[in-house]
């Protein structure tokens, strides 16, 4: 049984160098792109009589634009085409595309018409963008936004930064978007999935992996496939790990108890979980199978061959030291929450954390990034992607930047982008119940780059299939998505033994 393929991601450079080295060929790419685009807009159907709208830009996205209402004439399609640029400025190919165009009896007007539209293509704007859209072109993003039609972006909304998934200004929002070659970070992470809706991928018949290798890729099991894997009927719980939580502070040791739950019901054969406040509970009643200790006694017990530190840990002087523990020892390591603001803190430590030769894995939101990095939140939304390369080398630690479109980098610089999840899972224990998941794939063995993968993706996918099920987004919380996990874990490695 295949899993969906992992995709290759290309920033906007490498999408150009890839460009320069294809060997060119007839149709020219302009020629492609638009034929391409023209099938996703046929593929919609309109089911009404109305026309649809074309809306170009300056640049060769606007040629693209040209292009589409040439062959839509050809299909007896007699599109609406705005052009707003400097016919005497176009780059030649988009002039040549726009000739085409009139040949065929094709006109062009300055100003969206007052009339509906079965559809409006966006073509303002390409990948280059760079600066804010303002003026003009804002104008146009805000009349195409209000039209109440679907929009079909061409490579990616206009307004929306194609690397980082920033809005320039202004962005439309578009309820599809066709890309071509390959993807590009911006459809995928920040705000671009709010601005992308159903995104497709128009290779132009051009391999691009075939010319450069991916820079990125999109999590999916094909990545950690080789982890997924029955166990052997000869087990026993010592064979599968123990994980050691430590946190759980006074007030919180919810957060500690997500996390061992997590851990617990992920696979791990025992899941000790060392609270700070020990006055909190003698049992967990709803999960009797966790083992309550002090936190100290969870270190030097010997019994947790995986650790992870943070979940309700708080930055109280006793955190700090035990944290400084955690980080001494040979074990593998998951940070989350106050583990990292400890860190940010006390640099001294992180410089500790980078020295380990056992794997580190940390989990951040961007304001935690903000501060291991000692940068404004502002600057890690500016550019995720290198905000989680920057973290993962300076802490010699495997990292997942969480948010819309969580970013995972590594220290030799490798890095993914997870597409599963959805808006409930900006919920509290979220992180917690994920570093359990990653702490218990650990404990059994798994790589450590692939526990990480498989624990991000594994954990939005939860949340995922219970929205699916009418279960939130509003309202849905950290503890469900534990046992939906679950769920989505064994069918995975079921689905892996099937031929």
């Amino acid at each position: 049984m295949h899993y969906a393929s992992s995709r290759p991601i290309y920033h906007v450079a490498a999408i150009r160098e890839i460009e320069s080295r294809h060997p060119g060929g007839e149709p020219p790419p302009m020629e492609r792109a638009g034929a391409a685009a023209a099938r996703a807009v046929l593929a919609r159907g309109s089911g009404t009589r109305l026309a649809p709208l074309i809306v170009c830009g300056p640049g060769n996205n606007g040629g693209d634009g040209f292009v589409l209402a040439r062959i839509l004439r050809s299909r007896g399609i007699d599109p609406a085409v705005v052009f707003a640029g400097d016919e005497a400025r176009l780059p030649a190919e988009a002039r040549e595309a726009l000739a085409g165009y009139r040949c065929g009896g094709g006109e062009i007007g300055g100003e969206i018409p007052e009339r509906p539209f079965s559809l409006a293509v966006d073509a303002l704007f390409g990948i280059g963008l760079q600066r804010p859209i303002e003026g003009v072109h804002a104008a146009l993003i805000d009349r195409l936004n209000g039209l109440g039609c679907p929009v079909l972006a061409l490579d990616v909304p206009s307004g929306l930064c194609a690397d980082t998934g920033r809005v320039l200004g202004k962005a439309v929002k578009a309820a599809c978007t066709a890309t071509f070659i390959a993807l590009k970070p911006g459809l995928l992470t920040l705000d671009g999935p709010d601005h992308c809706g159903e995104v497709s991928v128009h290779d132009l018949d051009i391999a691009p992996e075939s010319l450069l290798p991916a820079e990125g890729r999109v999590v999916t099991p094909e990545l950690f496939k080789t982890g997924l894997q029955p166990r052997l009927r000869n087990s026993h719980k010592g064979m599968m790990g123990g994980v050691g939580i430590l946190g759980g502070a006074p007030g919180m040791a919810g957060a500690a108890l997500l996390a061992g739950r997590a851990a617990l019901k992920l696979g791990a054969g025992r899941v000790y979980v060392g609270l700070l406040d020990n006055a909190a509970l003698a049992v967990d009643t709803d999960q009797p199978e966790l083992m309550l200790r002090g936190p100290g006694e969870v270190l030097e017990s010997g019994f947790a061959t995986v650790l992870a530190a943070g979940p309700g840990l708080g930055r109280s002087a006793g955190a700090l030291v035990l944290l400084k523990q955690a980080i001494a020892t040979d074990l593998p390591l998951v940070l989350d929450a106050d583990a990292l603001n400890l860190l940010a803190a006390h640099p001294v430590l992180a410089g500790h954390l980078h020295k380990r030769t056992a794997p580190t894995l940390i989990t951040p939101h961007p304001l935690e990034a903000a501060r291991l990095l000692g940068i404004d939140m502002a600057e890690v939304r500016a550019d995720r992607i290198a905000a989680a390369l920057a973290l993962a080398k300076r802490l010699n630690a495997l990292t997942v930047l969480k948010g819309c479109g969580s970013v995972i980098a590594s220290p030799a610089g490798r890095w993914y982008i997870n597409t599963s999840g959805n808006p409930g899972m900006a919920s509290a224990g979220m992180g917690d119940v994920l570093a359990g998941i990653a702490a218990a794939l650990l404990a059994q063995g798994w790589q450590a780059e692939a526990a990480l993968l498989c624990a991000v993706h594994l954990h939005g996918a939860a949340a995922d299939a219970l929205v699916e099920r009418g279960i939130g987004p509003n309202g849905l919380t950290a503890g469900e998505t534990i046992d939906s996990a679950r769920r989505l874990f064994n069918a995975w490695i079921h689905r892996q033994q099937e031929p």
